[in-house]
């Protein structure tokens, strides 16, 4: 008797299509569709437009932050310092700018430099002393922390120079300029892990790395790359939070890594590695900024909102296992 093959239905054609040529998983865009509709009936002021530029404003520093987390996790790695290093960086600029008094260009290098470094620091000790990059990640986290609070003596630092305010607090026909550096740094991140060999490789030793190092990719050489990208993009978070508050905060970003790494998640990235999306990823931003900007427009206490974050991200792996599941099964 011929066997029946069983063809996919019109909605998993249509999925398959939105990861092929968008790389973008629909669950997700309905799900933002979905939270943003519910939050314009609860609250009247949800849809002004002031409103839509305090979420993106909101979600440019978790965004970025939410881009380093697409990469370590799609490579199969894990980054639990991306918070703390978050902090470091902004209190490294603002000493540079303020105690140090040099000029605004080194106070932003200064930033990116120290995420870069720490992240370095992470790749190194992953690949070359072969400690798990949870446990690795999650001593940076304390580390960077203690190293902010160390360099502010505890305390914030106060007194920008404009040209760093401007970066945080500026507004460009109208647009602020964290959501132009959120937005340009999407554009390129998405570029380059969806069209280069960058990218094909980072998501090759997430899916299996004897057969990346088979294919002949410098796995170690790759994931500290990684690591040091990932840093680095913690560090500009840091330096749109800095310039955005006018102060380097040493106590900035706590928990930031969770909400980053389930905004990714959200997004599409396989928390296993193997497959990220980077413009998935800013749709799980935007499902993270609607819902605590949601939340505190309904008066909902913080801690609660805490609480909604983790239960988002439980659910996002369930869908995301789910998925995965289902399509092995096909």
């Amino acid at each position: 008797m011929a066997s029946e093959t069983t063809q996919p239905g019109f909605w998993a054609r249509v999925q398959r299509a939105s990861v092929e040529r968008l790389h973008i998983r629909l669950e997700s865009l309905v799900v933002l569709l979905a939270l943003g509709t519910a939050m314009a009936l609860l609250s009247p002021y949800f849809l002004s437009l002031s409103n839509f530029l305090n979420i993106l404003l909101a979600t440019s520093t978790i965004g970025v932050l939410a881009i380093a987390a697409t990469f370590v996790i799609g490579s199969g790695g894990l980054d639990l310092s991306l918070g703390s290093v978050m902090g470091l960086a902004g209190v490294a600029g603002a000493f540079v700018a303020v105690n140090l008094g040099w000029p605004s260009v080194l106070a932003v290098i200064a930033c990116i430099l120290a995420g870069a470094i720490a992240g370095y620091i992470n790749g190194q000790l992953v690949t070359r002393a072969f400690v798990p990059a949870f446990i690795v990640t999650l001593g940076m986290l304390g580390l960077a922390r203690g190293l902010a609070l160390v360099i502010s003596q505890g305390r914030a630092i106060y007194g920008l120079p404009p040209e760093i305010v401007y970066i945080g607090q500026g507004r460009p026909f109208g647009i602020p300029m964290p959501v132009i550096i959120f937005v340009l740094t999407a554009i390129v991140a998405h570029a380059v892990l969806a069209y280069t060999r960058f990218g094909r490789h980072t998501l090759a030793l997430g899916d299996s790395e004897g057969a990346a190092r088979a294919a002949g990719i410098r796995v170690e050489h790759h994931r500290r790359i990684i690591y040091t990208l990932s840093g680095a993009l913690a560090g500009l978070a840091g330096l749109l939070f800095t310039a955005r508050v006018n102060a380097g905060d040493p106590t900035a970003g706590i928990n930031y890594e969770l909400t980053a790494i389930t905004a990714a998640i959200i997004g599409g990235t396989n928390l296993f590695g193997g497959r990220a999306s980077i413009l998935g990823t800013m749709i799980g931003a935007l499902i993270m900024g609607v819902l605590q900007n949601g939340l505190t427009l309904l008066a909902v206490q913080s801690y609660y909102q805490q609480m909604a974050i983790g239960a988002v991200l439980i659910l996002a792996v369930f869908i995301d296992q789910y998925q995965v599941r289902k399509e092995s099964r096909v």
